[in-house]
């Protein structure tokens, strides 16, 4: 591949719902520009871009993937992310790399969650967006109906470029700034038609709505229009270029990606119009703990921010890149921002599908690859000098999970091998080996994610494993007051063992066990105090209701007895085992489950269906606000017991079509209900 300088260069990302047809779009930019000879099939699982196993076998994208073509004389760095609400860590990495957006909607379904995602991820990474609406060539499209719910959701700065119109079994597509209609054949190519009246009125209606975008850019268009001037096709290039890049328009394209319609239109677009990585000037650093905005200098010093890793055990780890500053040439230095350790890149390159191929140097706005560079990860710097952080991608916080149960016995160290490995590559897996519940935990953004998970850990790790629900991590207290006695006498010959005392349980302020004597006389030696005390906290390790922690104990020693031969420190702790055993059953004890703070956002027409599911999962809402973030919404702040939130990631999501989202945070525990605790009860007693 030829050198491309940083004006010749274009990041753009691929987003919208899944099944609008993100990776058709790249495949079909991909064989317009002779980058591969023959177009492949998401059905067939022959596309460049759907390479992985997993991705063949579902017939849809996992991961994002990287497709740069060539369009008269500039690199179009084409980004297809996912458009599962599962994988939306992938999306975000790849709105990282990206210089502008794509949205993609399907001529039929319409206006769908993933592309309201994509418009939102486009608009808080402060990239030019735009929207192709493919399918177009689907019997039941309609653009009229599509295009009226975009301009609905997303105002008046969408600005139809493009425009089909059904005649009979034929579309015919009409450019709006040319005014001229086409008619396309099966492989992209088109023949300009007649412009009828019919097609004119059409037409009009839509140009319309196209000058009023473009007369916003500036006051000498605005005087044209208002005057009822022509607008000429250079002068709607310029300002839809302008526009783009300040956001004030979102130019709409249409066409069919499998038939190659507006591809190379698209593609016009994008080399005439979208802005290269130069265009917005300077890049977000972080100083000293504060976002700070740098000058892009292509001629300064060389910079790289890792937007994703790659983790594949036969060919190792993969860091893809995108240079921020600078020149990157191979057998560069460069320092691990902010420490001094150099990392020497003796190959660098780029990027196609899963093909790589080795550049000698990638100017700034380009995007390659790193090979075998261990001591990288997703959102690392690279500089020469180290002293500059650019900004790095937050990932969402996985609420799925579920405990992983090795198939075979001894597995335990390939599965915490190979979700190690698989957490470098994706951001948003969570994974713990819990010690108090005897469990590895997975947590995820949703089944489909999770099911992935457990496909990898087979086929890349040799590790097979069954999900299964995580068990809560109960805790017991004592909520009333109890005298015991424990005494242990033992005699087999020689020194015996005796140990004697008299404790008086209580509800503890303190989190764990408040430990106090009150023994008068030397009944019981100072001597013996750690002891009782030791014996005790052992003992709390297992409650007398399920076998849980016990926490809030408080425990005061008043009596006991010694012996002044048998007596130790052994025979003290297991006494006041005794006395444990004995006394909590009386002091009224209770079972405790985690309780977590809940933020819940929803459009407000789905706020009655949030309430009505979390008062079933045993919720209580505390207040509701309008949602900061976007209009329309509501934020519902409430408390939830941690056991009925193991699914809310699937429920909120079939309850919202996916456009609620929610933050859990566990911050207490408190009293389970009589009912509930009998349950979990006889549930521990039956597992014993």
């Amino acid at each position: 591949m030829a050198d491309y300088t940083s004006n010749n260069i274009r990041n753009i990302v691929l987003l919208g719902h899944g099944g609008s047809g993100k990776t058709s779009i790249a495949e079909a930019m991909l064989f317009a520009t002779k980058a591969i000879d023959r177009m492949g099939k998401t059905q067939d699982g022959n596309t460049v871009c759907d390479y992985d196993a997993d991705e063949i076998k579902k017939g849809f994208s996992l991961t994002l993937t990287l497709a740069p073509v060539i369009w008269k004389n500039t690199k179009i760095n084409v980004i297809d992310a996912p458009g599962f609400l599962d994988f939306k860590s992938e999306a975000l990495q790849a709105v990282r790399a990206a210089d502008a957006a794509i949205i993609t909607v399907d001529a039929k379904s319409g206006l769908e969650v993933g592309a309201e995602l994509g418009w939102e991820m486009a608009c808080d990474a402060g990239i030019p967006r735009a929207f192709f609406i493919n399918k177009c060539d689907d019997p039941d499209s309609d653009f009229d109906r599509v295009f009226e719910e975009l301009h609905d959701e997303f105002g008046s700065s969408l600005c139809p470029v493009f425009v089909p119109i059904k005649e009979g079994k034929n579309t015919v597509m009409i450019d709006l700034i040319e005014m001229k209609p086409y008619q396309y054949d099966g492989k992209g190519g088109r023949t300009e038609l007649e412009m009828t009246e019919s097609r004119q009125a059409v037409a009009s209606k839509y140009r319309e709505t196209l000058k009023e975008a473009i007369a916003m850019t500036s006051e000498e268009l605005l005087d044209k229009y208002m005057n009822g001037e022509h607008i000429s096709r250079k002068e709607a290039a310029a300002a839809i270029h302008s526009g783009i890049a300040d956001g004030s328009i979102v130019p709409v394209y249409c066409g069919s990606a499998v038939k190659l319609w507006g591809i190379y239109a698209m593609l016009d677009a994008i080399e005439e119009s979208f802005p290269c990585f130069m265009t917005k000037g300077c890049e977000t650093a972080i100083k000293n703990g504060k976002e700070e905005k740098v000058k892009i200098d292509p001629d300064g010093e060389t910079a790289l921010f890792i937007f994703k890793t790659i983790a594949d055990p036969f060919v190792g780890k993969t860091s893809l890149f995108r240079v921020m500053n600078g020149t990157l040439r191979k057998d560069a230095a460069l320092k691990k921002s902010p420490s001094d350790k150099e990392e020497k890149l003796s190959h660098i390159y780029t990027v196609l599908g899963k093909k790589q191929t080795e550049a000698s140097e990638l100017h700034a706005g380009d995007i390659g690859a790193l090979t075998k560079a261990a001591g990288i990860s997703t959102n690392d710097t690279l500089s020469v000098s180290g002293n500059i952080e650019y900004k790095k991608i937050e990932f969402p916080t996985p609420y799925m999970e579920k405990a992983l149960k090795p198939v075979s016995k001894g597995d335990e160290d390939k599965i915490s091998s190979g979700i190690s490995k698989l957490m470098e590559e994706d951001p948003s897996l969570r994974y713990e080996n819990n010690p108090e519940t005897k469990q590895m935990t997975v947590s995820g953004m949703g089944d489909i994610h999770l099911d992935v998970i457990v496909s990898r850990l087979k086929n890349r790790y040799g590790a097979k494993v069954i999900l299964e629900e995580p068990r809560i991590a109960y805790r017991e207290t004592i909520k009333g007051r109890a005298d015991a006695e424990g005494k242990h006498k033992k005699q087999s010959g020689g020194s015996g063992q005796y140990g004697h005392v008299k404790i008086r349980f209580s509800y503890g302020e303190n989190e764990g066990l408040s430990f106090t004597q009150s023994v008068v006389g030397g009944s019981v030696p100072k001597g013996y105090y750690p002891a009782v005390e030791k014996g005790l906290l052992e003992a709390m390790g297992k409650g007398v209701l399920a076998g849980y922690p016990t926490v809030h104990l408080a425990a005061d020693l008043y009596d006991g007895s010694y012996h002044p031969v048998d007596s130790n420190e052994i025979s003290f702790k297991l006494a006041a085992k005794l006395a444990y055993k004995e006394g909590l059953p009386k002091a009224k004890p209770v079972l405790l489950e985690p309780v977590g703070s809940l933020k819940v956002a929803v459009p407000d027409s789905l706020v009655g269906d949030v309430i009505g599911d979390l008062n079933k999962r045993r919720g209580r809402v505390l207040g509701m606000n309008p949602y900061e973030k976007k209009s329309g919404y509501t934020e519902i702040e409430a408390e939830a017991p941690r056991a009925e939130m193991s699914d809310y990631t699937i429920a909120l999501r079939a309850m919202s079509q996916g456009r609620g989202r929610f933050d859990f945070t566990v911050d207490r525990y408190q009293e389970v209900p009589s009912a509930t605790a009998q349950k979990i009860i006889a549930e521990s007693k039956n597992e014993d």
